[in-house]
């Protein structure tokens, strides 16, 4: 599920705490013995680093369709840093860097994580100067905070990355915020037709950091902390096909549902570590299943934590995938 589908605005009865920017030092466990499940929507605000390509657009000139990005080698998934001796950080960056070129222009980008450099002639009309790109240079959504450690105030949250919609490539982040968030009402999914959480939050009421994504979650730090009880942290081995319980303030408040786990892998790295099906009435009338903000709901098993949902299968909705906790927590470093 991604998380970019909400619309923006000021959260109505948020608890407000101190920005936890270099409030708390420390590291966690690979392996934890207990964390604190959590279950709670968040608004996520994050600045990539540079400005990430997501799409080329076709320009005319002479009645011909061109792209000058194209014609330099620039592909979408490339990750503009510089352009000329203009470091490139935001869109407005991009936009002032190519108002200041001369007629070619040096542009130097990452892919795969290999600094490259080309060279570009932007295309100039009365209206502006353009390259021929679509680009992304951040991301805001909700999604739900899946553990919380109280010893190093590490958190995790959403059980995926935050990818780019057009590419589905990791976003690359330069720095981020997680800020309280309300769960206003939810769109139900249907078959073909994942629903969604609708919630409202304060961009400017942060109350932790985001500070690595990747394929399995995003992961940074809070001062304010998260209530609920800990749990031992149940290794994959201790994970079984069963009933079991998932933790979501979709209805508003933070509850637990039943579910059942129908399948569990051992040897995945995608993030996919065990297939769901939700059971419980008031959760499936409520929801119709696994909705886009749902990601990172802690999953409970046998009184331990066991996992956190992660995807919704889009033509049955009351099934989805969940990953390991511990596979989370082994990424918090």
């Amino acid at each position: 599920m991604n998380i970019l589908r909400i619309k923006r605005a000021a959260a109505r009865a948020a608890v407000l705490c101190a920005a936890a920017a270099g409030l708390v030092t420390g590291a966690l466990a690979l392996t934890p013995e207990t964390l604190v499940p959590v279950g709670e929507a968040v608004g996520i605000s994050v600045k990539t680093q540079g400005v990430l390509v997501s799409e080329l657009s076709e320009l005319e000139r002479d009645g011909r369709g061109f792209s000058p990005a194209r014609d330099a080698g620039i592909l979408p998934g490339d990750i503009i840093t510089m352009v000329g001796d203009r470091e490139i950080s935001s869109g407005m960056d991009l936009m002032r860097a190519l108002e200041d070129a001369p007629e070619e222009v040096a542009v130097r980008f990452i892919r795969d994580g290999e600094e490259r450099q080309v060279t570009a002639r932007p295309y100039r009309d009365g209206d502006g100067t353009y390259l021929g790109v679509w680009i992304r240079d951040g991301v805001t959504g909700i999604g739900t905070v899946t553990w919380y450690d109280p010893e190093s105030g590490l958190y995790g949250a959403l059980g995926h990355s935050i990818a780019d919609g057009a590419t589905g490539l990791t976003v690359p982040i330069r720095e981020g915020s997680i800020m309280p968030a309300q769960v206003t009402g939810v769109t139900k999914s249907r078959s073909g037709a994942p629903g969604q959480l609708g919630g409202t939050f304060d961009c400017a009421s942060p109350i932790g950091t985001v500070d690595k994504n990747c394929c399995v979650g995003i992961f940074g730090r809070t001062g304010c902390g998260f209530e609920g009880q800990a749990l031992p942290v149940a290794h994959a081995g201790q994970v079984r096909p069963g009933r079991a319980q998932v933790i979501t303030d979709a209805t508003g408040e933070r509850r637990e549902f039943e579910i059942e786990i129908t399948r569990v892998w051992s040897d995945r790295t995608d993030g996919r570590d065990m297939m769901l099906r939700v059971t419980d009435p008031e959760l499936l009338e409520l929801t119709g299943g696994i909705v886009q903000g749902m990601s990172g709901s802690p999953i409970i098993q046998d009184g331990r934590f066991v996992g956190a949902v992660t995807h919704v299968l889009i033509n049955d909705p009351e099934k989805g995938y969940g990953v390991f906790v511990e596979n989370m927590a082994a990424q918090a470093e």
